[in-house]
């Protein structure tokens, strides 16, 4: 099926965010047909700012009205915890707005360390300033930790080169720069090591509307690369959300 635009008719009458929903699904399904056992690929979601509450992350909720008064128990014995340290007033708070996420991971089941992640650009994440430093920031902290990223973007709302920027920041060749007009793509890094030197071997290749998607190589381990096949899971979102245009 030919790459359509989802931001303009027809191809909006499935928006992007079912779309990549339905699509990052299917690529779990098939990146986890060809990876070796004791690796697990999961997809994760969150728009608009949603966060994930895990463990470690502290929730405080605001009484409502007649909600009761701290102390008042309504007879009722409430066990509280033994207090180590009380800290003085915190000197200010500051707002954060987590970016938007949809993404595949790639873990390791024996010690959940990051091997792989599959990252779908979303409207948001090519925000101009602190929503796009912040994926980028992401994307490079994975590389870092050793993990290999692949990155989709084929939204058409903006045109930001998120590739582009990811290359600068490393230092890499111009030969990796894509045009001002080839703002759609998919790209592969893949960290590793040689001679006692950090490298980021590259692969990226541009995608035009009504064309078809490459299949990207994504590393697991060592030299064990699985594909990642664009074409065939952006054709299966499509058929299941009966978009058929």
């Amino acid at each position: 099926m030919p790459l359509h635009d989802h931001f303009r008719p027809p191809g909006n009458r499935l928006p992007w965010r079912p779309l990549h929903n339905g699509w990052i699904s299917e690529l779990a399904t098939r990146i986890n047909s060809h990876l070796p056992d004791g690796y697990l690929a999961l997809d994760a979601i969150s728009i608009d700012g949603g966060l994930e509450v895990d463990v470690g992350i502290e929730e405080e909720f605001e009484p409502e009205a007649g909600d009761e008064e701290p102390g008042d128990t309504g007879g009722t014995a409430v066990a509280t915890a033994r207090t180590i340290y009380t800290p003085p007033p915190a000197t200010a708070t500051a707002h954060y707005q987590f970016p938007e996420v949809i993404e595949l991971r790639v873990t390791s089941e024996r010690d959940g360390r990051l091997v792989g992640a599959i990252e779908m650009v979303s409207p948001g994440n090519k925000d101009r300033g602190a929503k796009r430093d912040m994926f980028i920031a992401k994307c490079l902290d994975y590389l870092a930790g050793g993990a290999c990223v692949v990155i989709v973007d084929v939204i058409t709302s903006r045109r930001a080169n998120l590739h582009n920027e990811i290359i600068e920041r490393l230092g890499g060749p111009e030969s990796l720069v894509l045009p001002e007009e080839a703002n759609l793509y998919a790209a592969t890094y893949r960290p590793i090591v040689r001679k006692k030197k950090f490298d980021i071997d590259v692969w990226v290749t541009p995608v035009l509307v009504g064309g078809e998607l490459p299949t990207m190589p994504m590393r697991v381990v060592a030299g064990l690369f699985v594909p990642v096949e664009l074409e065939a899971a952006y054709a299966a979102a499509c058929r299941g959300r009966k978009f058929n245009v």
